[in-house]
């Protein structure tokens, strides 16, 4: 990375702001681009490459609709008035657990990497789910090409591993890590 790159990087995270995402058509059109472009960078978050026409539209607009009912918040971040990063913080727990709450769908732009995005996003969410009375978070991550670094580095305990949890988007098994936080 050039020396020009570096401070472009860094002025660009300087800028970063995360708030929950407001629904609207733009916001999930942008949504699902942002899942289109993790998914063909080989992220695992649950669809494969190449997603069908039409399928991470109607997957966000389902998210969208779990957060106007209060089950989730979905974050965005935003580098100006550009929707950069996302994560879901579920808060739909079953009655025997309403001090937990999980982690789902951290995803960063391919183009927005390395510019500490997904680690805001994770920040915000640990401070949301507190602000609902959460102690305890959840999430899992693939264990190749996931974001264990990440969590690892924002104070989460992996609980284990799963061997050959999933596909990889572009085909292949990996393994999926499982973490928690406790926030109280």
């Amino acid at each position: 990375m050039t020396k020009m790159s570096i401070h472009h990087h860094a002025a660009m995270a300087a800028k970063v702001a995360v708030h929950p995402v407001l629904p609207s058509p733009s916001m999930e059109a942008r949504l699902a681009e942002i899942l289109t472009e993790v998914v063909a960078a080989n992220g695992s978050v649950h669809f494969m490459d190449p997603i069908p026409h039409g399928e991470a539209e109607a997957y966000w607009r389902g998210a969208m609709a779990g957060a106007a009912a209060g089950d989730r918040v979905v974050l965005g971040a935003f580098l100006e008035t550009i929707l950069a990063g996302t994560v879901t913080l579920f808060l739909g727990t079953p009655p025997n657990q309403p001090f937990r709450a999980e982690i789902w769908k951290l995803m960063v732009s391919p183009v927005y990497r390395r510019m500490g995005l997904g680690r805001a996003l994770v920040a915000e969410a640990e401070s949301l789910a507190r602000e609902h009375g959460r102690t305890l978070l959840t999430l899992d991550t693939a264990v190749e090409g996931g974001a264990s670094e990440l969590y690892e580095g924002l104070g989460w305990t992996r609980a284990g591993v799963i061997p050959d949890y999933a596909y990889k988007p572009k085909g292949g098994l990996v393994g999926t890590a499982i973490y928690y936080k406790k926030i109280a």
